[in-house]
């Protein structure tokens, strides 16, 4: 099993939020899974141009980073996005990354795989934005197991605490598990399934303009 991490961090594979990553993938590496952690420390991809090249051509025109990465996350089995609380939300960072994603989201091209957040924050909220990338986890055709996060301001001496250490590395071995046993359930289904409904709909009322897509849909998924 291969799993690629994006760690939306400035502080690169140094900091807090790459430290509880780190101990999540060592959970997965503990039941035979691979991983390659992507740093996005700023630069490395731009922002959505709304340009609608995704949905026309199946390619962004924008030379960065972006392609190369959504080659590595279409290549794995599993996805792990890991961000700091940057004002009640993920990093600017993996937010560049999550928008660019708009032709994967709409084509579901990560159907199939598996997911989990890590956040890190100074003083608490991490679980809204766990949940808002385990949603869009689910949205984008995956299967989200869980998070872990932690609020360095109560840590000791800079330390995760032996139960978040624990939480992280049951997190990394769930979603190997899942993985080797098919599963498929997870709380944000309705959502999902609502969502591709809507993806469904859209590709016939805007197939003209949206050519890439349209026959994406139709070899993939039996659109009409």
């Amino acid at each position: 099993m291969k799993i690629v991490a994006i760690l939306g961090s400035p502080r690169g594979t140094k900091g807090n939020t790459a430290a509880l990553l780190r101990l999540t993938l060592d959970g997965a590496k503990s039941r035979g899974a691979e991983s390659e952690i992507v740093c996005l420390r700023g630069g490395e991809i731009l922002p959505c141009k709304g340009c609608h090249g995704c949905h026309e051509k199946g390619a962004c025109g924008q030379k960065d980073e972006f392609s190369a990465i959504k080659e590595k996350v279409l290549a794995a089995d599993a996805l792990v996005f890991a961000t700091p609380n940057y004002i009640s939300h993920v990093s600017a960072q993996l937010k560049a990354f999550l928008d660019r994603c708009c032709g994967p989201l709409h084509c579901q091209s990560f159907r199939g795989k598996y997911g989990a957040a890590v956040v890190t924050s100074g003083d608490g909220d991490e679980k809204p934005i766990a949940e808002y990338l385990n949603r869009f986890l689910a949205i984008s055709g995956a299967i989200p197991v869980g998070w872990v996060g932690f609020a360095m301001g109560n840590a000791a001496d800079g330390e995760f605490p032996e139960s978040v250490k624990k939480k992280a590395a049951a997190l990394g071995e769930t979603l190997v598990d899942a993985w080797k046993g098919n599963v498929t359930a997870h709380p944000f289904q309705p959502e999902a399934a609502a969502f591709q409904n809507r993806m469904r709909t859209l590709m016939l009322r805007r197939k003209d303009e949206w050519p890439y897509e349209y026959e994406y849909w139709k070899q993939n998924y039996g659109l009409q």
